[in-house]
């Protein structure tokens, strides 16, 4: 299986947003999480077999938002982009 990255444009300009407010909240919390990676990250995520609501996503509280973050930052496989231990982001598209 082959690692996909594909997202549309409005998708792709959605995830810069989250990129851009997820690199806030790491810095205010002292994690280092390369801008790339949680791109890349995020991306995978989406294309791979859980689709996120980015619109959704965006306008969450910190706490919220921080969790499906993060979450998949933990649990993501990064060689299928696949979640494990059954984390599941509480902004999957429905």
């Amino acid at each position: 299986m082959t690692l996909s990255f594909a997202c549309t444009k409005d998708e792709s300009a959605l995830i810069a947003k989250a990129v851009d407010r997820a690199m806030k909240l790491a810095d205010e919390m002292g994690l280092d999480y390369p801008r790339m990676d949680c791109h890349m990250d995020l991306t995978a995520c989406h294309a791979n077999g859980n689709p996120l609501d980015f619109a959704r996503l965006v306008d969450a509280d910190d706490f919220n938002f921080s969790h499906d973050v993060l979450g998949i930052r933990r649990h993501i496989d990064r060689n299928t982009g696949k979640l494990l231990d059954c984390f599941s982001p509480r902004f999957s598209q429905r």
